[in-house]
């Protein structure tokens, strides 16, 4: 059985927000699994002007009832006036999506 799951794409401007971003969300069980996808060349409208700007990629796979934490932990922690989050839902395999899911569950204190 098929597990559905939330993907979420972010682009930083350097290596080191990269990281950042990923371990910290990472450590706070908002995803299973960041990959970073590598450097592109993004050109966009901003402010008037087109630019032209080498970022990174990554790649947030997490469990639909952490997506929207991911996100906002994202929007908060983006160094960019107006960040790319691009999120989807996938279906993946019935243990990784299962994977996902007790990945991004909280730990419980008692």
């Amino acid at each position: 059985m098929n597990v559905n799951v939330t993907l979420i794409l972010t682009t930083v401007p350097d290596a080191d927000v990269a990281q950042k971003l990923a371990t910290d969300a990472l450590a706070a069980r908002l995803c299973a699994c960041v990959s970073q996808l590598g450097v592109v060349q993004s050109s966009y409208h901003w402010q008037g002007a087109i630019e032209t700007a080498q970022e990174i990629q990554l790649l947030f796979k997490t469990s639909a009832a952490r997506a929207p934490e991911l996100e906002q932990y994202i929007r908060a922690n983006h160094p960019y006036d107006t960040p790319e989050i691009l999120s989807w839902q996938a279906t993946a395999s019935s243990v990784y999506g299962q994977w996902i899911t007790a990945e991004t569950q909280r730990p419980l204190h008692v």
